[in-house]
């Protein structure tokens, strides 16, 4: 996803082969009662706090929305207990605040499947010579970069009894499997790779939750969940892979959007009806996240049902409105893009355009109308406008900011207006939005 997550998926096609990304899980807080948006933002913070007590504050860099699912799940299964939560000091992205966050084992694993398959995007933008990344000196960086995040995603792995090479292996596969996909070749067939790489790492949290009697079913619920991740992704690049002359699964094999949005539906009730089959001690947080925030984005990709806080279309509202933030259109969960999928608070993706500025309207055409889309930043372009955000507190206390990859509008996290609508934010009768 450019400049997006980041969803489990083993395979996501954004320019390039087989990016491997999380990031289709974005809920909008909004629909979030207090104690469900406290328990989600713990999650987020402890992946985050996670990558940077076992692999280095670098690393952080890999967080992402839908890499706390892993650790949502395993925490769904075992039950909340208070050594499962510690405080974590100030941090900039949460206003220099104190927090309760996530801790234990589905952090831990949510930390090293989010590195491997970081270190998997950064590869397949170095074999397409994306950007900066066709210079040798940037790519030798880069080479060094995915190599440590690798084995730092292993050594995670293995710490906790993941076999990490199901994942490696995945992204192996799909390379080989896209350069034979024709016209008439099964969608599905491309994105079992990344169906296969999501069931393990779901599986593997009843291992850890110690609830083995899950294992069958959640590896169910991620094979459907990837099959998504990929489905979507596909659908949401397809016109720009187009206009580029990139690979894209949908071209690549013939599908049809309505054939496309079939699978999706049906993924969407496979993956509910397996989890109807799991034992869980509090399911909540997932339920909201697996069932209604996952039908959310199959409409949004779709062109329907935008989140009411967001503008037409499903776009972030327009400068001065009084919603937006986490669940607008590739958003992170602090109100910028994210390059590993579903909410990398530092996102953007490898070898994008150049540009400047951290604000503005985007620029109009030489002939008027719509708007021309701003040329996202290159990756150093970024982290310098980034570091900038971060220092001038742009990122928490800005009412509108550009993202510093993306160039995308977003709104501080902490920058707090008034919730004028009156929205049913569960379509159905059951406890899911308990606080």
């Amino acid at each position: 996803m450019n400049g997006q997550p980041d969803a489990m998926s083993a395979a996501q096609v954004n320019g390039t082969r087989g990016n491997v990304v999380f990031g289709i899980v974005r809920p909008c807080t909004h629909r979030l009662t207090e104690g469900l948006r406290a328990e989600w933002t713990a999650h987020l913070c402890g992946l985050c706090l996670a990558l940077r007590a076992d692999h280095g504050q670098f690393a952080r860099i890999v967080t992402n929305y839908d890499g706390l699912v892993v650790s949502v799940l395993t925490e769904a299964q075992s039950g909340r207990t208070p050594a499962q939560r510690r405080t974590a000091g100030p941090c900039p992205l949460r206003a220099m605040r104190t927090a309760a966050v996530a801790r234990g084992a589905g952090a831990r694993l949510a930390a090293a499947v989010s590195l491997l398959l970081a270190s998997a995007r950064v590869r397949d933008h170095l074999a397409d010579r994306d950007g900066v990344l066709a210079r040798r000196p940037a790519a030798a960086v880069a080479r060094r970069m995915a190599t440590g995040w690798e084995r730092a995603g292993a050594r995670g792995g293995a710490a906790l009894g993941f076999d990490t090479a199901v994942l490696v292996d995945a992204v192996d596969r799909q390379a080989r499997i896209e350069s034979l996909a024709a016209p008439g070749t099964p969608l599905t067939a491309v994105t079992e790779p990344t169906e296969t790489a999501t069931a393990a790492a779901f599986a593997h949290t009843a291992v850890l939750a110690g609830r083995p009697g899950n294992a069958a079913p959640l590896a169910e619920a991620g094979r459907l969940f990837g099959r998504l991740a990929h489905l979507l992704d596909a659908v949401e690049d397809r016109e720009e892979d187009a206009a580029s002359g990139a690979w894209n699964p949908l071209t690549a094999t013939g599908t049809s959007l309505p054939e496309a949005r079939r699978l999706a539906d049906d993924a969407l009730r496979g993956t509910r009806l397996a989890l109807r089959e799991a034992e869980f001690a509090d399911d909540r947080l997932l339920h909201v996240l697996l069932t209604h925030e996952l039908r959310r984005s199959v409409d949004r990709v779709f062109g329907a049902a935008p989140c009411p806080h967001q503008g037409r279309g499903g776009q972030p509202p327009r400068r001065g409105a009084p919603h937006g933030g986490p669940g607008d259109e590739a958003a992170g969960p602090y109100g910028q893009a994210v390059p590993h999928g579903g909410g990398n608070p530092y996102g953007g993706a490898l070898g994008g355009g150049g540009g400047g500025g951290y604000g503005g309207e985007p620029p109009r055409s030489h002939f008027g109308g719509k708007p021309r889309k701003p040329a996202p930043r290159g990756f150093w372009a970024g982290c310098a406008a980034f570091a900038g955000l971060c220092c001038t507190c742009r990122l928490c206390c800005a009412k509108e900011y550009e993202g510093p990859w993306s160039r995308r509008k977003r709104e501080g996290c902490c920058h707090k207006d008034g919730c004028e609508c009156d929205c049913d934010c569960c379509e159905c009768c059951c406890p899911c939005n308990g606080g």
